[in-house]
């Protein structure tokens, strides 16, 4: 979710810091199949956070969470995105293990995925049937599950980090912008069938009653996805280790002997610029020595040159941020408390009520019209970003970003003002225009300004 923009601005900050350890050459291009196949993530990534989105806040209600403690369960994940992103984000970038920089960490993190929809989907059956004493199993409850939830949030949060990082690695300029594409469209698809699964009514279904629980069918179906989609991804396209990398510098290289104009560099990540024996072009024209790499490394990595490449971030990168912290800041609070809205307040239900009372049944009556109604989000999301690609040739990459505001603006408005069911359904669709545009305009925009700055360095 919004938590991404931290790890997001450490590697572009990273990228403009003048002790980064390698600069980026244009890597080969990819096959459709490969993007597809890296795609994936996005595609789990965003099932499970249909899932949570559409059943966390019936989940907390029902476990009997108190209304002054809700507000500090969502508050968790980004106070920890805040603290820890940055850092983990550059530990990322300089990580030596055997599979590259990225997939160590997207691996762990979708495994405390995993974990945490563990723990907030099934954390009060087993503890039902652990604990008798109702006091005892209230408590239990209730902090089995904010566990899970912060986990999973947290790590869904993050992850988004990781798998940009890993596709910018990997692609040429080109291949960014049609894996970022790719990302929309799989993301779109993934929360469409993640809240189509919400919005079925498992509890009169055969599969439902020999799980238990709808809860437990959602644990069931996630993690299926989940799992698949993630092996998927991190099958897609090989990193070259970073030690790889290191190990192949030459011990000295001076500017007269650094294959400034060769075609068989590449940029880190890909497994051809391993075996290129690239060296850092800044290094290697003020002659200076790379005996030691792995020190300019673990210069890079302290929190002072990361505190001051945010300092001296350049205007349009802040701007970027900003305006990317206000955009999330909208659309989650909007879609968290979206299935909660429906049921309450256009439904009139009460998540309060006793489980078997009427007005309890018709609030998950209106969760379940809610699933339907982030179901057309996610719908018309992966839409939009097929027609982003001709959009972006009339109004460019920053009117395609101001038309994605002021369209989730408008409709969110109207939804404030007239609580119809229907009206309610149909301006859901402009949910997906914001969601495209979150998840793929800033980072066309990076790599842009990026590959902007890269023409300013070899320009003569």
């Amino acid at each position: 979710k919004g938590g991404n923009m931290g790890q997001l601005g450490s590697h572009t900050c990273k990228s403009l810091a003048e002790d980064e350890p390698f600069d980026p050459v244009e890597p080969p291009r990819r096959p459709t199949g490969n993007l597809i196949m890296h795609s994936m993530a996005m595609l789990g990534r965003e099932f499970c956070y249909a899932v949570e989105a559409a059943y966390v806040t019936p989940v907390l209600l029902s476990v009997g969470l108190p209304r002054s403690l809700y507000s500090v369960v969502w508050l968790l994940s980004p106070i920890l995105g805040f603290l820890l992103q940055p850092v983990v984000g550059s530990a990322s970038d300089h990580c030596r293990a055997r599979w590259g920089r990225r997939r160590p960490y997207i691996l762990a993190l979708g495994v405390m995925m995993l974990l945490g929809m563990a723990l907030y989907l099934n954390g009060d059956a087993v503890v039902s049937a652990l604990i008798a004493d109702p006091r005892r199993k209230l408590i239990w409850a209730i902090t089995i599950t904010m566990i899970g939830v912060v986990l999973f949030d947290f790590a869904a949060d993050f992850i988004d980090g990781p798998i940009k990082a890993y596709l910018f690695d990997v692609c040429s300029y080109e291949d960014k912008e049609r894996g970022l594409h790719y990302h929309a469209l799989f993301t779109g698809i993934g929360g469409t069938l993640g809240y189509l699964l919400g919005a079925i009514d498992w509890a009169h279904l055969e599969l439902g009653r020999m799980l238990g629980t709808e809860f437990q069918v959602m644990f069931f179906f996630s993690a299926l996805v989940l799992i698949l989609s993630f092996i998927i991804h991190l099958c897609s396209i090989p990193e070259a280790p970073l030690r790889d990398v290191i190990k192949d510098i030459p011990p000295q290289q001076g500017p007269q002997d650094f294959p400034l104009s060769s075609d068989k560099m590449y940029q880190y990540g890909s497994i051809e610029k391993a075996k290129s024996g690239y060296v850092n072009p800044e290094l290697a024209l003020h002659g200076e020595k790379t005996k030691n790499p792995a020190q300019q490394t673990r210069k890079a990595m302290t929190m002072k040159s990361l505190l001051r490449a945010l300092v001296n971030m350049p205007p349009y990168y802040r701007c970027l941020c900003i305006s990317h912290l206000f955009g999330w800041t909208a659309f989650l609070s909007n879609m968290l408390f979206f299935t909660d809205f429906m049921g309450q307040i256009v439904y009139q239900g009460d998540p309060y009520a006793a489980h078997n009372s009427t007005e309890f049944l018709i609030y998950q009556r209106g969760v379940e019209v809610g699933c339907w109604g982030l179901c057309l989000n996610s719908m018309f999301s992966s839409l939009y970003s097929y027609f982003q690609k001709s959009l972006v040739s009339y109004i460019g990459l920053k009117g395609l970003y101001f038309l994605g505001y002021l369209l989730f603006g408008l409709g969110t408005g109207f939804i404030g003002l007239f609580p119809n069911v229907y009206s309610t359904l149909a301006l859901c669709t402009l949910f997906g225009v914001m969601s495209s545009t979150l998840y793929t305009v800033p980072f066309n925009l990076i790599a842009k300004y990026h590959r902007e700055e890269q023409e300013e360095k070899v320009r003569p």
